[in-house]
């Protein structure tokens, strides 16, 4: 059996750790785990989605709304734009999706920085174009420059705030870059996290309405992480009409469920929960800053609603993550990225001190 020779260079995305894989392999009761691996909002879900659920069970039989007009007039209104500014996604990984496959083929390239979301250059392989990393993790400019200038790439991929890392780009440095790039390629902004950095500093949000102006940027946003919904899996990508119109050639019909796209309805509704997980955050974070100052280590100033410290050689971030493991706690090692560095979710009081507790006495 063959298959497309671009399969032979492509690492299989490593998605959080379960908590059933604790249950199963440590014998862990699954209320006893901690997990802090994969950007879940700490909170849950919100009650107005849950009800919103169970009241539409029942419909789980019939296919959404493949226009999906409710939810494009409510994101519209909470954007300020246009339906046809408006493409939905099984998350927002799956606009990326529909963007490799419109542009990309074996005789082109991307561009990313050095450390950041794993799944552009994974679409961007299965399309057998080359992928072209900057040497720093954070989004500077002459790094981008210099490659672009080298290779043309079709696509750059601007992930603010950046995942894994937690950095994040400002507005005017985005805008700049985007200028400076021009209008041959797409430009990806990844604002998976925004909600968290235009909280922090007023100066590194970015809305669609900033990038509506360049004919080639698309604006990418999820109900994953600040409203709870990484398991209802909805996203989207803003941008002018003619662009999206193309993506849409790439849409499958029916790509979100009827109930993922009933919850991201209520969810425009009212930013009260997001608001209410924002502050949590901002409230916690402070206590991780404090105990990697307190243990001498690194961490990466964070825009996010995880937390990176970075060790030295007299610490091993496998071995580490793999010690909290064993004890019910799960947080993501960024091994696989090249970094002797670990990924934390910021969590609730409870879970964050279970955390420091067990994280202590591993290091000890």
């Amino acid at each position: 059996m063959k298959f497309n020779k671009a399969l032979k260079d492509i690492k299989i995305y490593e998605a959080g750790k379960p908590i059933e894989l604790l249950v199963r392999e440590f014998g862990i009761a699954a209320e006893d785990v901690v997990k802090l691996a994969s950007n879940e909002n700490p909170i849950g879900t919100n009650p107005a989605i849950s009800k919103v659920i169970r009241s539409n069970a029942d419909i789980a039989h019939l296919y959404p709304d493949d226009s999906m007009f409710e939810l494009k007039a409510a994101l519209s209104a909470k954007f300020d734009v246009q339906d046809e500014n408006i493409i939905i996604g099984a998350g927002s990984d799956q606009v990326l999706e529909f963007i490799s496959r419109a542009v990309l083929d074996e005789n082109s390239s991307v561009l990313m920085s050095g450390v950041t979301f794993a799944m552009y250059e994974i679409y961007a392989k299965q399309m057998g174009a080359k992928v072209l990393r900057t040497m720093s993790h954070e989004h500077k400019y002459d790094e981008f420059m210099e490659a672009y200038e080298m290779r043309k790439p079709k696509i750059v991929y601007i992930c603010t705030p950046n995942n894994p890392t937690g950095d994040a780009t400002s507005r005017d440095e985005v805008l700049k870059l985007i200028k400076a790039i021009g209008p041959e390629a797409i430009v990806v902004v990844d604002g998976a996290y925004m909600e968290y950095a235009a909280a922090k500093d007023k100066a590194y949000e970015i809305t669609p309405n900033d990038l509506m102006v360049f004919p080639n940027v698309i604006y990418l946003g999820t109900f994953s992480k600040a409203h709870g919904l990484g398991g209802m899996r909805v996203g989207y990508g803003i941008a002018q009409a003619e662009l999206i119109k193309e993506l849409h050639k790439m849409r499958p019909p029916f790509n979100i469920s009827t109930l993922s796209l009933c919850v991201a309805i209520e969810a425009c509704k009212d930013n009260s929960f997001v608001e209410e997980s924002i502050t949590l955050h901002q409230e916690q974070i402070k206590r991780y800053e404090a105990f990697a100052k307190d243990k001498g280590f690194k961490y990466i100033e964070s825009y996010t609603n995880f937390i990176t410290y970075i060790f030295d050689d007299n610490m091993d971030s496998t071995k580490i993550s793999d010690a909290l493991l064993k004890r019910g706690v799960i947080i993501r090692n960024l091994a696989s990225y090249g970094m002797n560095a670990m990924r934390i979710t910021i969590g609730t009081e409870k879970q964050n001190d279970i955390f420091f507790k067990h994280f202590s006495e591993v290091i000890a």
